[in-house]
């Protein structure tokens, strides 16, 4: 054994009455005698969580190392315990108590006491209050001082000390909730993959500053879903909201003293709750109820709510980061540890730990969660961080992991999206292309493709056509069709779209970490000058080549989605890692100039476009796909003289213009044509004939996309160079 602990001394205790209590180490442990500690009554191992009944609260807990659990109810001014009571009932390793006379509202925490012994994995510490991991809400912010830690941080730190000082008070509690809501008849809008555009955005930064939202809406869940949001979605015609996470997160220690916070919300420490900073109230209930609310009024309107969820790690980091719920409930549970040296978190997640999925009990906590979030809020899918990490087991990822089985046969989930961020850091983390049939992925070989192509950067030519019909290569011998990539050339994570073609450096100084933070390979171009420019010839090139790749994102086979504010033209300033940035840096300024409203017309002009186009929503790979089209007429892809392209020519660099006609295979659909031209100047393209002649249906050289169709298509046109043209079969595409 290799703990150690420090015998307290009285002295020191400010006056507080203290009683002394030993720990399952062996440790002993200062607390505030005015605390009254009862035993429970027996009550229920399941569910997990805080249940309200009709005259109390059932409490249960997992927790396979612990010898004993208390539950601390929060006094009147929620700075510190007032009643307790003793789980003593145990069935397996769930701790259950039932206390009568508690409604909701009720904040509550536990205490647990085990062993102390970092060397075997083993950090409990009965003086950290703890946060139920079923916590359906939370109340309070983590206040970064030492008591929040497990290990001794004074003057001289030690991890394998274990602190003696109280952290109520410097951590949430966990809040009792009252589920019960009045859905009005809601029922999910169930939109087809196929017909699907994601909305990836954020609750906060979306809203605060948006002039026509009353005020205390501005940044809420209920100002997401104002009838003013509700206009912007229908405007634009996107299907699905995607929320960047809404889970219960905590900032960073290292972000408070330099003036940040934690933005995104990829720091995860209450997978049943709501995040509280989004809420017009505080209390729990009323948290939950905003939230409930908001989705039924967009599902109301025909949108669905995907949740960003975080399931790979928590907010408690390595072994030298704060105890605030799981690492002092069973360390050993519900983390991953090398097994060599248990003292040390298993890191695939970059932030320290990684959730040890592999255990039943953790496995159950995930599914439960996701259950929750589609039973109690009724969402429609999820996008996984670093989802590989969640198909780990010691022989590394599969697809036939214990959580995706659970996910296929659940019948709660099987009919929800299910979207895969399909790397990690771990060993063989990029797995695109590798995930189970059912699930959709975030392609980056679509971006990375796209904005080669555009940008001016080397990309071969079956890269980009693979890419435009579906990455038959990455998903077809698996079973899965194109609706299995998520095509997308922008996301939270990276540049926002007019930085894109604004800056060809990151610029992250604001992160406050040198600029050493983000990807430095971004595929972007500045077109001549790095950042803002009143050079108009510039800025046109730059407007194009975004209106280019979102055109391809949408016309793309596959699922597409765009990044919120990119249709407004948003900037971060060459910020391409904002995770800190809660400010004017990432929230969307909604003061649009006459260009950005026809750059915004534009998006909605294509998202319209593909609705009506079922040939650029195929939801499966034809016979025999290739980039070059045989057998089950695939897509057709020609030189700009209407040459197929030669089988020999799909290794070489991508030419700058050629053209892929897209079939409507006896449909009654007619056929689509798109012509690229990538390069500077214009390019005259020889039209393949069409029974019903051609119409333009949109191009990237027009501000809004609307072109100017004539009156008799020729047989050939003109396009302008750095542009796009999608024609469609006037027989069935007339107006």
């Amino acid at each position: 054994m290799s703990h150690r602990f420090d015998e307290p001394s009285l002295s020191g205790d400010g006056g507080k009455s203290v009683i002394r209590r030993r720990n399952g180490a062996g440790c002993v442990i200062m607390m505030d005698s005015s605390r009254r500690e009862g035993a429970a009554n027996p009550g229920s191992p399941y569910p997990l969580g805080a249940t309200l009944t009709g005259n109390g609260v059932n409490f249960a807990i997992y927790s396979e190392h612990a010898t004993s659990v208390t539950l601390c109810l929060a006094d009147g001014s929620g700075r510190s315990s007032g009643r307790e009571f003793r789980l003593t009932a145990r069935t397996g390793n769930v701790w259950h108590g039932f206390v009568e006379g508690i409604e909701a509202g009720q904040r509550y925490g536990y205490r647990i006491d085990g062993p102390w012994n970092p060397a075997e994995g083993h950090l409990f510490n009965p003086a950290k209050l703890l946060i139920d991991p079923y916590a359906a809400a939370i109340e309070g912010r983590v206040t970064w001082k030492s008591p929040v830690f497990g290990y001794r941080r004074d003057e001289h730190p030690d991890p394998s000390v274990m602190s003696i000082e109280d952290s109520a008070g410097d951590v949430p509690w966990s809040v009792v909730v009252d589920q019960a809501f009045d859905w009005q008849g809601d029922r999910p809008p169930r939109i087809p993959l196929a017909d699907t555009v994601i909305y990836e955005t954020h609750v906060k930064g979306t809203t605060r500053l948006h002039p026509d939202l009353p005020e205390d809406a501005r940044g809420t869940y209920a100002g997401f879903a104002h009838p003013v949001m509700i206009d912007h979605f229908r405007q634009l015609g996107v299907t699905s909201i995607e929320l960047l996470p809404v889970q219960a997160f905590v900032d960073e220690e290292f972000l408070g003293p330099v003036g940040l916070a934690n933005y995104w919300g990829y720091n995860t420490i209450g997978f049943f709750a709501p995040e509280p900073r989004y809420a017009r109230a505080e209390r729990g209930n009323d948290q939950v109820s905003e939230l409930k609310s908001t989705i039924r009024e967009l599902h109301r309107h025909g949108f669905e709510v995907i949740l960003d969820a975080v399931y790979n790690h928590t907010a408690e980091g390595g072994r030298l980061g704060p105890t605030l719920s799981f690492r002092g409930i069973d360390n050993r549970t519900y983390y991953r540890l090398d097994r060599a040296n248990p003292v040390e978190n298993i890191n695939f997640s970059g932030t320290g730990n990684t959730i040890n999925i592999e255990h039943p009990a953790v496995l159950r906590m995930v599914m439960d969660s996701l259950r929750m979030w589609v039973t109690e809020y009724h969402v429609d899918g999820f996008r996984f961080d670093l989802a590989p990490a969640l198909g780990r087991d010691d022989r590394g990822f599969s697809a036939n992991s214990a959580f995706f089985k659970a996910v296929f046969q659940d019948p709660v989930l099987a009919s929800k999206k299910m979207i895969a961020e399909p790397w990690d850091i771990g060993p063989d983390g990029y797995q695109v292309g590798h995930f189970p049939v059912g699930w959709s992925e975030w392609n980056d070989r679509f971006r990375d493709a796209m904005r080669s192509f555009w940008l001016g950067h080397p990309v071969a030519l079956g890269e980009f056509a693979l890419r435009m019909t579906g990455s038959a290569d990455l998903y077809a011998d698996r079973n899965r069709g194109p609706l299995a990539s998520i095509n997308y050339v922008t996301c939270h994570d990276g540049f926002a779209l007019a930085d894109l073609v604004s800056y060809d450096e990151k610029h992250n100084e604001a992160n406050n970490e040198g600029n050493n933070d983000g990807h430095n390979h971004n595929l972007s171009r500045n077109f001549g000058i790095e950042g803002p420019t009143d050079d108009q010839a510039i800025g046109e090139r730059r407007t194009r080549a975004r209106r280019n790749l979102l055109a391809c994102t949408l016309f793309a086979h596959g699922v597409p989605m765009i990044l919120g504010g990119d249709e407004l033209s948003r900037t971060q300033l060459g910020n391409n890692n904002a995770y800190p940035q809660d400010n004017q840096t990432t929230w969307f300024d909604w003061t649009a100039t006459g260009q950005n409203r026809e750059f915004e017309a534009f998006v909605a002009h294509a998202i319209r476009c593909r609705a009506a186009l079922p040939q650029l929503r195929r939801a499966t790979f034809r016979m025999g796909e290739q980039p070059v089209g045989h057998d089950d007429d695939p897509p057709a892809w020609h030189e700009p003289d209407g040459a197929d392209v030669a089988l020999q020519d799909w290794g070489r660099q991508a030419p700058r213009a050629l053209q892929l006609r897209l079939s409507g295979n006896g449909s009654g659909a007619g056929d689509v044509l798109l012509l690229f031209n990538a390069g500077e100047d214009p390019v005259l393209f020889s039209l393949p004939p069409c029974d019903g002649g051609w119409r333009p249906v949109l191009t990237t050289s027009s501000p809004n996309g609307q072109p100017a169709p004539p009156d008799a298509m020729p047989d050939s046109v003109t396009i302008d160079g750095e542009s796009l043209m999608l024609l469609a079969d006037r027989q069935v595409f007339p107006s």
